[in-house]
């Protein structure tokens, strides 16, 4: 089977990878656990100037990796060069500065008969299975903590954005790091069970949907092997009387529309208290007409096509079916009379939790928004959902908005800014959207051996 890039704007297959055999596989695996040998034993300062360098390149040459993201998935250009520089930069950067520290032994004070430590050594080989919406960051929010750490790293990427994977190694390798390394696998999802069977395979991590998490946790559990999933989310965003409705507004639209919607922590449903709900949704009704789709190449394009046509008809079937069900469609719905996997921005009311889409994460242009009496509501809404990723809360009285945090059955939440992602901020869900940490200590953590060494002393 042929892994095949195909270009959202215009719907044509720009290139086309072959599979690896179970052969070829196999001798990767070989290939990196050979590599593995000798990087664990890797002094931590060269790790880091092999970081810097690939950092380097990925800023000298944003352009060139941006443009893959744009023909690959379809985001606007001007939103993929960010993609790049200062978001995956900023990730070599960090780990590269800080990991020395991160991987200090922690020196347990409570025990009195000589002295005990947790070191945090290499694990071996850990295998990465990513998706198409943010093509290079995603790799590097795993690979990067992972080969800091002394391990080596194999990734799978989603079938449909091959050329971002082989640019990613062939980064890797411009950058002087050794053969094995970083090792990117063309195959589909039907053979990562061969990938994860295998026993040199010492960790799994994935981001994706629910189906692929179940999947993947349970191949993982049968052999044997630590997993951390991402699985999306039904992020919240919360806009209460108090808060200062115009930032909440841009910060609403620009989540909502960044990346055409396709965002793990996008948010998904709005929940507006009954001073601005009105309001809320008349301005997001007209912002989201006036958008103008197009080349996403192009600096003034309003907004581009979705990763495909059979995800934009996924969405357009859910659509129906929501207002089929009761949901008021207030705009959009409905496909461009172009070319590739345009949906129109779509805002849809009065979503019962017994409509199908209430507890569904519809990852594209689309708000979802309900109207809460109070806070108290407004958490209510918020926490009926089987997901818990990112969530949002605007208002003025910081105090209050910190409580209400804490209310939150989410792995984050925003205070006055839409759920973000840094380098030294720690990324992930509970319930349904999964578990474990990215970035930050975490990311590093949960790919080591927190060994306990304790030294009795006479």
């Amino acid at each position: 089977m042929a892994l095949r890039s195909i270009n959202p704007y215009t719907n044509e297959v720009e290139k086309s990878f072959e599979e690896l055999t179970e052969k070829e596989i196999k001798t990767k695996i070989d290939r990196a656990q050979e590599a593995f040998g000798s990087w664990k034993n890797t002094l931590i300062e060269e790790r880091a100037e092999l970081m810097m360098k690939a950092s380097g390149i990925l800023a000298d040459e944003k352009e060139k990796f941006a443009e893959i993201i744009t023909r690959e998935m379809g985001r606007l250009y001007r939103e993929s060069l960010p993609e790049v520089e200062p978001l995956s930069t900023s990730i070599f950067e960090y780990y590269a500065k800080n990991a020395e520290k991160l991987l200090q032994p922690e020196i347990l004070e409570d025990y009195t008969n000589g002295e005990a430590l947790v070191e945090k050594l290499p694990l071996g080989i850990i295998f990465a299975i990513e998706p198409w919406n943010y093509p290079f960051y995603q790799i590097f929010r795993i690979a990067v903590p992972v080969i800091m750490a002394g391990n080596v790293f194999m990734l799978k990427h989603a079938s449909n954005v091959p050329q971002a994977s082989e640019a990613a190694e062939g980064l890797f390798k411009r950058a002087g790091f050794p053969e094995g390394v970083f090792t990117n696998l063309h195959i589909g999802a039907d053979r990562t069970g061969i990938v994860i069977g295998d026993k040199r395979i010492r960790a799994v991590s994935l981001t994706g949907s629910e189906s692929a998490g179940m999947s993947v946790s349970s191949q993982a559990g049968k052999n044997l092997k630590k997993s951390v999933l991402e699985l999306g989310g039904n992020d919240p965003f919360i806009i209460l009387d108090d808060a200062d409705f115009d930032h909440a507004f841009e910060r609403a639209f620009y989540s909502k529309m960044h990346n055409s919607g396709q965002t793990c922590v996008a948010p998904k449903r709005f929940i507006v208290t009954g001073k601005h709900y009105d309001e809320f949704i008349d301005r997001m009704k007209t912002r989201m007409e006036s958008l103008r789709p197009g080349d996403p190449m192009v600096k003034d394009t309003g907004y581009g096509p979705l990763v495909s046509i059979t995800e934009r008809d996924k969405l357009l079937a859910d659509i129906k079916k929501a207002v089929e069900q009761g949901a008021t469609l207030v705009t959009g719905g409905d496909i461009e009379d172009l070319p590739g996997a345009w949906l129109k921005p779509t805002i849809l009311t009065d979503v019962t939790p017994e409509n199908h889409v209430f507890d569904k994460e519809l990852f594209g242009p689309v708000a979802v928004v309900y109207k809460a009496r109070d806070e108290d509501e407004a958490i209510e809404i918020a926490n009926n959902s089987s997901f818990g990723l990112g969530s949002s809360i605007f208002s003025q009285d910081i105090e209050k908005a910190e409580k209400l945090a804490k209310r939150l059955e989410t792995g984050m939440t925003f205070i006055n800014i839409q759920s973000i992602s840094r380098a030294e901020l720690p990324f992930g869900g509970v319930k349904n959207s999964g578990y474990g940490r990215e970035l930050g200590y975490n990311g590093l953590d949960e790919y080591v051996n927190k060994k306990l060494i304790v030294k009795v002393t006479k």
